[in-house]
């Protein structure tokens, strides 16, 4: 079958939640995808940040596979090794002493907002977030994003949720209360364009959180598991967060997600308070073991940062090229945004289309930047080919 026809027959059958590209994927192999008709793609998109170390990669391909011929569940009423490899991997490289895993990031920003609530007990309940930020798609994670268009035809939404202005911490100041719980955000909000929260603002926060007894959250669901150039973005920032989350590459293509915090604040979810059926599964855990094991192996950052560097040279001379449709690089690691003039913006999705027919991946994202989230296994010739690419498309709308 064609494409096209996979594409009629998906459209009979699916929900219309998603704006799909007229492609059906088969097969990959590192920063590499193949559609039915057999055309390939270089994927600069990975899965939205999830794909980090590569499509099927060997190491994760292996574990899965051996795990999934052993136990594939039995339900967290009962241990596993996986999950418990997978828990002391986390615990050990990163503040945290204790982890909760489910399925998605949706559905641990979920537990971190019940967390919040249950710890810091009756009549304070509300959680401020930024502006532009995005937390999930459930009913309370969508109320936590601060994007009005999520909001629209879910309303009303649950209670307790304030979005606070990007990048001004005297007014989160003004917002706290005795209702106040927490302060949830991302060190880069990704889906509203790759917007970075500098060091100095992250500390203001971590400040206003500790004055007021105030939990701080990190959502980091985009940017840890290596997207930003160490293991979670908050390394770099010097803020360490009370509760974080963590999903997307975490399983590298397997939904994971896992919440992290200290045994303080654990100690507020009792046996009873919150669950997941399938959460943290064998299969699922085997898979991030691997890719926290791959990861952490000596030199796989340090390769990453020269990458990300180069990656980073080769967009700005793109903006230099073009500066009226477009202004420079923003990001971190390989979380990286090309930021669009206001004529830029108005060819952003087109952008996105020309290098689709080219057989490239990137997406636009808050209607301002295109991103590029690619595997971190990504070499130089394959940016040098995206950098190519897309000079052509730029040069062309020119």
């Amino acid at each position: 079958m064609s494409n096209e026809e996979w594409a009629k027959r998906g459209d009979a059958v699916f929900i219309g939640t998603y704006s799909r590209f007229p492609a059906a994927m088969v097969k990959g192999r590192g920063c590499r995808l193949w559609d039915d008709d057999g055309r390939e793609y270089l994927d600069f998109l990975a899965g939205i940040a999830v794909c980090s170390l590569g499509h099927c990669h060997p190491a994760v391909t292996e574990a899965v596979c051996r795990q999934a011929g052993e136990l594939m569940h039995v339900s967290n009423l009962f241990h596993t090794k996986p999950q418990i490899r997978l828990a002391e991997l986390l615990c050990a490289h990163t503040f945290a002493d204790r982890v909760f895993m489910a399925n998605s990031g949706a559905e641990v920003n979920e537990a971190a907002i019940k967390l919040a609530r249950i710890h810091s007990g009756p009549g304070r309940y509300e959680i401020i977030s930024l502006s532009g930020s995005f937390h999930g798609r459930t009913l309370a994670t969508v109320a936590a994003t601060g994007q009005p268009k999520f909001h629209e035809g879910f309303e009303p939404l649950p209670e307790g949720f304030i979005h606070a202005d990007f990048g001004d911490p005297e007014e989160l100041g003004r917002l706290v209360s005795a209702k106040t719980c927490a302060i949830l955000c991302e060190p880069v909000q990704g889906e509203s364009g790759v917007r970075p929260l500098d060091g100095d603002y992250l500390r203001a926060i971590r400040e206003l959180c500790d004055r007021h007894g105030l939990l701080l959250i990190f959502d980091e669901v985009q940017t840890g598991m290596g997207r930003t150039g160490t293991l979670f973005a908050y390394e770099q920032l010097g803020v360490v967060p009370d509760i974080m989350t963590a999903a997307k590459a975490l399983g590298n293509g397997l939904p994971i997600g896992a919440m992290l915090t200290t045994d303080k604040i654990a100690a507020s979810l009792g046996v009873g308070t919150h669950a997941s059926t399938f959460g943290g599964n064998p299969v699922a855990a085997a898979a991030a073991v691997a890719v926290l094991e791959t990861m952490l192996a000596p030199g796989f950052f340090d390769r990453m940062g020269e990458i990300s560097r180069y990656f980073i040279d080769r967009l700005q001379e793109l903006a230099a090229r073009y500066p009226h449709l477009a202004t420079g690089v923003r990001g971190r690691g390989m979380l990286l945004g090309l930021v669009l003039t206001e004529k830029g913006r108005q060819h952003g999705q087109a952008i996105v289309q020309h290098l689709f027919e080219r057989g490239v991946l990137i997406n636009f994202a808050g209607m301002r930047v295109l991103r590029f989230i690619p595997p971190l296994i990504v070499a130089r010739k394959e940016i040098d080919q995206l950098i190519n690419h897309l000079d052509e498309v730029l040069a062309a709308l020119s």
